[in-house]
């Protein structure tokens, strides 16, 4: 299958971007912690450059927690700030202000010297789509300041949100790239739900997924589904349809309907805290 979504608002979107970056001190950029850099879109970078950088790594409660500290080492390495949260709890979000006051303490100092005092730090929130930009924004506002749902495209516009008098948000859509130039990015963008699932094919999309629990989280999928691990990934969602009786006429296993149930079981934690891309294998490379 190929891996590709650009929806037409999504050039929009990056010229909006572009436009405003001019107005921005620190770009905060949101990645998935179970794919940190698969879940970066490239051209954040060049936006973002000779502005301060903040990365935070959401989605952590459904990451491999020793990945996380790895992934915070990786990107702290190479000078970003970098903190580990979970939007929807608020885990980690009140040490953001430290950290965004950190992340500018030049431009402050610099306005200081100029005589410009207590001009509030303007930062640009970023990320591909179903990141959880609106919902990190919701959670460190302490409000709902934004719209928010478990799917890509949520957020159509920009919107600037007022935290308090140190900080103001720029809301942004989020978007991915024209081309996918690795096939395997796309694959784990389209497995974390970054891409409209009605373009994939759910079942290959599952296949996939098992295949690399069977290598990377053996058990994981027979303590989830009661069902053994043996044979290749059509054959396990074959016994999950059986186990879970996704069944058509005839006790027919239907493998799109068991597919989506899989999927939406990795999506959301269910079955357990799963990391996609590790950062061994990335130094390696």
């Amino acid at each position: 299958m190929n891996y590709q979504w650009y929806p037409g608002h999504m050039t929009k979107a990056k010229r909006m971007m572009q436009e405003n970056i001019k107005l921005i001190d620190l770009v905060i950029e949101l990645v998935d912690a179970r794919e940190p850099l698969a879940s970066r879109n490239p051209d954040i970078d060049e936006l973002g450059k000779n502005k301060s950088r903040i990365i935070l790594l959401n989605k952590s409660d459904l990451a491999d927690a020793r990945y996380n500290k790895e992934w915070m080492k990786y990107f702290q390495e190479k000078g970003f700030h970098v903190v580990e949260i979970n939007s929807q709890k608020g885990t980690g979000i009140k040490s953001i202000q430290g950290v965004v006051q950190e992340a500018c303490r030049e431009k402050v100092e610099r306005d200081r010297k100029r005589g410009i005092i207590n001009r509030p730090v303007r930062a640009m929130v970023v990320g591909i789509p179903n990141v959880g930009k609106s919902t990190f924004i919701n959670s460190f506002a302490g409000k709902a300041c934004t719209k928010t749902g478990n799917k890509p495209g949520v957020t159509k516009g920009k919107q600037w949100i007022r935290l308090n008098k140190g900080l103001e948000l720029l809301d942004t859509p989020g978007i991915l790239w024209p081309k996918f130039e690795d096939q395997q990015v796309g694959l784990k963008l389209a497995l974390i739900g970054s891409m409209n699932d009605e373009v994939l094919q759910m079942d290959e999309l599952a296949y996939e997924l098992l295949a690399f629990l069977k290598e990377h989280y053996a058990g994981t999928i027979k303590e989830r589904y009661a069902v053994n691990e043996e044979g290749n990934a059509i054959e396990i969602l074959e016994r999950i349809c059986i186990a879970r009786k996704c069944l058509k006429k005839g006790e027919e296993p239907d493998l799109m309907k068991c597919a989506a149930l899989v999927m939406e079981d990795f999506r959301s934690g269910r079955l357990g805290r799963i990391t996609l891309e590790f950062p061994d294998s990335i130094k390696e490379e």
